[in-house]
């Protein structure tokens, strides 16, 4: 009788702790922001010295899709530890010769989707001063690129502008809506890579930004 009573016990213990882990569990069974998760270098590679070094502002946003800074020569063996199909690049300058040898000779696609980076977009603090001008975001072209982004033909995929900031941010901020997060998990994750750089417009367009009609591109995700 006392060993029954004692399972029963654990059993009913086990399934608080399990109840309690749920909470922790967003819309949908999609976690709640809470950091980038990065992916490391392999450990033999760091013990041999050789290590691989991440393009700036690197993360992962979801299984088989990455985020970052525009990736230099540095970055290549890093790059190729991803096993990378595809990278959407977000901003309208051509891709540098050096860049694009290495996406050829890797069997890499590249997606343009020419944003233009704007000078005039104010900072968060800056709008407490001044009347923050209308900065034009392209919504269509977030969407082509988004279209891309899920296709799982075209995972692993990277998505970077020059910094992985702003451009990206909002890409990104678009997507987290897709999988239907909160606006503040959306802004906090924003607001971990733009930092003071964070724009008010950028948070805006995502805010506003209708996702209904991609809502079909991850049913089956």
């Amino acid at each position: 009788m006392k060993l029954e009573v004692a399972a029963r016990k654990r059993s009913q213990s086990q399934d608080g702790e399990q109840q309690q882990s749920d909470k922790t569990v967003g819309v949908h069974g999609i976690g709640l922001w809470s950091r980038p998760r990065l992916v490391a270098a392999p450990e033999a590679a760091v013990a041999g010295g050789d290590a691989m070094a991440p393009p700036l502002n690197f993360a992962m946003v979801d299984d088989g899709i990455f985020r970052s800074g525009f990736p230099d020569a540095a970055n290549f063996r890093f790059l190729l530890s991803l096993n990378l199909r595809s990278i959407v690049y977000l901003c309208p300058e051509p891709y540098p010769e050096e860049n694009a040898r290495f996406l050829e000779q890797n069997g890499i696609e590249l997606h343009q989707f020419g944003i233009e980076g704007s000078k005039s977009g104010l900072t968060v603090p800056e709008t407490l001063l001044l009347h923050e001008p209308f900065v034009y975001i392209p919504e269509e072209t977030i969407r082509e690129a988004l279209k891309v982004i899920l296709d799982v033909r075209n995972q692993p995929v990277l998505i970077h502008c020059k910094r992985g900031k702003h451009r990206t941010g909002c890409v990104v901020g678009c997507l987290r809506k897709l999988q239907k997060w909160c606006l503040s998990s959306v802004f906090d994750e924003y607001l971990h890579f733009a930092a003071a750089k964070a724009r008010s417009t950028d948070q805006r367009f995502m805010e506003l930004f209708d996702a209904s009609s991609l809502m079909h591109l991850t049913a089956t995700q």
